[in-house]
């Protein structure tokens, strides 16, 4: 059984170790539904987690959204519900302020049996496309910009969710006000704390903006030269954002369509690719720079399951909601899928509109990366940009519902290529499950509609 190398390993000075100002530390591990799983140790058994890392079964990546094993993925009892070592990554150890004793947080990635990445972690699966694109001596720069709605932790009486009350009042939130710094400043005092602990964390939060519904914020992250990075700071920037939420007497959620008539919450991604000098590729070379965006709109169909990943990511996907329908792009023009943004030519890169905030972010940006990828090896060209509104043109549509996205997901030979095929496997086995589920369900609409009248 081989081991890799060069495990982290605690130090001894006379200093203290980062950790011992805890009393407690999260491990935590993102599922594939971007859902943080773990557990929590007392900081005395820190130091050997991080020489030797702690056992979780390998069944944390065949959970659906409820929590629950989807046994067909094979990881579950049929292999004994056995375990893999999960190894923590040194420079993600953080503190957690919202807790009540002093403790921090850090992130783990799992391992097989021999010492090699576990297929099933979105971390590796990511990082698996990213070495295909190093090997052409290019080096992705990634940013993310997340959308979420702040909801009152009391339900309406309709018992849906509904907008929080402004601080300082008794009105409830009810206008839709883009790029209100009226919302912000009503906001304020939640959106320091989350600066603050952004802070703290050292996750890189930009700015802050008002969206298109009451109560709905976007927050964006700086660009990261480490794709993966990126994708961490945006599954922490997610938890911080719930937290203080709740400390707040709120809830925040990321789900893709929380209300119906209003807009839905993206995940939208800035990709450029650098070279092994630093230089931006799409800058210098705009063919290069078509290519990417032809192997993005191809590869658009048979990654919708990765880009809308629940029965609720679907609810987004309407015409004039500000999210796009079908495989286009064009030049500043935010009605299509692939936008290249204006401004400085050196900062040249590709925004990807797409995904839902309720996306997992390593498989969206493995996703996006694969298909740039593949883009630039086929040497693709693109069709022409769109000039106006996409949404006006007789364009094929985007696979727009589960079942569609699904399929299209399970013909991709492609893209199980570039995720590995046991991922593309457990994935749609796991996604299969869910819709199962969900379809089983008598909703209360239906109730409303049929009950009395047939």
């Amino acid at each position: 059984m081989t081991r890799p190398r060069n495990r982290p390993r605690a130090t001894h000075s006379d200093a203290s170790p980062p950790w011992a100002e805890f009393q407690s530390v999260d491990l935590m591990l993102c599922d594939i539904n971007g859902v943080i799983r773990g557990k929590r140790i007392q900081t005395s058994a820190f130091e050997k987690a991080l020489e030797q890392g702690i056992s979780l079964p390998a069944s944390v990546f065949a959970l659906d959204i409820t929590g629950q094993t989807v046994e067909e993925t094979g990881m579950g009892l049929a292999q004994g519900d056995s375990d893999r070592v999960c190894r923590l990554l040194p420079h993600t150890l953080a503190p957690v302020p919202w807790h009540k004793i002093p403790s921090g947080q850090i992130l783990m990635s799992m391992e097989d049996l021999d010492g090699s990445p576990f297929f099933a972690d979105p971390r590796h699966v990511l990082q698996n496309v990213l070495t295909r694109l190093k090997e052409k001596g290019l080096n992705p720069c990634v940013a993310v910009e997340l959308e979420f709605y702040l909801v009152d932790q009391k339900e309406g009486a309709d018992g849906l969710p509904q907008p929080p009350i402004l601080p300082g009042t008794d009105e409830r939130m009810h206008d839709t006000q883009v790029y209100s710094l009226d919302d912000l400043d009503s906001w304020e005092d939640f959106l320091i704390q989350v600066a603050e602990v952004c802070k703290l964390q050292g996750i890189p939060a930009d700015n802050a903006v008002a969206e298109y519904a009451p109560g709905q914020f976007e927050i964006n992250l700086a660009h990261q030269h480490d794709a993966v990075a990126a994708c961490d700071q945006a599954i922490l920037l997610k938890r911080t954002i719930k937290a203080i939420a709740i400390k707040q007497g709120m809830y925040a959620t990321f789900m893709a369509k929380p209300y119906n008539g209003q807009a839905g919450s993206g995940m939208h991604i800035h990709v450029s690719l650098l070279d092994d000098d630093g230089n931006n590729v799409f800058a210098e070379d705009h063919e290069r720079l078509r290519q990417a965006i032809a192997g993005t709109l191809s590869m658009l169909p048979e990654s919708m399951a990765l880009f809308a990943p629940n029965a609720n990511s679907f609810r987004r996907l309407q015409p004039h909601m500000f999210v796009p329908l079908h495989a286009s792009w064009g030049f500043d023009n935010r009605t299509v899928a692939v936008r290249i943004p204006s401004g400085d030519p050196a900062n040249t890169r590709l925004e990807h509109r797409v995904a839902g905030a309720d996306a997992n972010p390593y498989l969206v940006v493995a996703a996006i990366l694969a298909a740039v990828d593949h883009g630039l090896t086929e040497q693709l060209h693109p069709p022409a940009p769109i000039l106006g509104d996409a949404n006006k043109l007789d364009l094929p549509l985007l696979p727009y519902r589960w079942q569609s996205a699904l399929d299209r997901f399970a013909q991709s030979h492609r893209l199980s290529q570039y995720l590995g095929k046991e991922f593309h496997r457990a994935y749609l086995i796991n996604k299969r499950f869910e819709l199962a589920e969900f379809d089983q369900h008598v909703t209360p609409l239906e109730y409303q509609w049929y009950q009395h009248l047939v």
